[in-house]
């Protein structure tokens, strides 16, 4: 299972991706992020898009292994944090 730090930097840079556009609220933040809590607000039954294992089983796990695909994940996640500016 990944393990997310749920920073939520993920959730607030939506404009980075344009597969992501249709949750976007208009701000780049997704319309189901929560500020108070920094978290999913229907996390229990959010997008599958947003399930990094959903997404590797479905598209991702004929192209790489799955320690692989968490890393590319975790060095994503590692450049939103380097590069965010709050």
């Amino acid at each position: 299972m990944f393990k997310c730090d749920k920073c939520g930097l993920c959730c607030m840079n939506l404009r980075r991706s344009k597969i992501y556009s249709y949750l976007d609220r208009g701000d780049g933040v997704c319309k189901y992020y929560c500020e108070n809590t920094h978290l999913c607000s229907i996390y229990e039954n959010r997008p599958e898009i947003c399930n990094v294992d959903k997404m590797y089983i479905k598209y991702f796990s004929n192209d790489f292994k799955m320690d692989e695909y968490y890393e590319t994940n975790y060095i994503a996640c590692q450049m939103l944090k380097e590069n965010f500016v709050g």
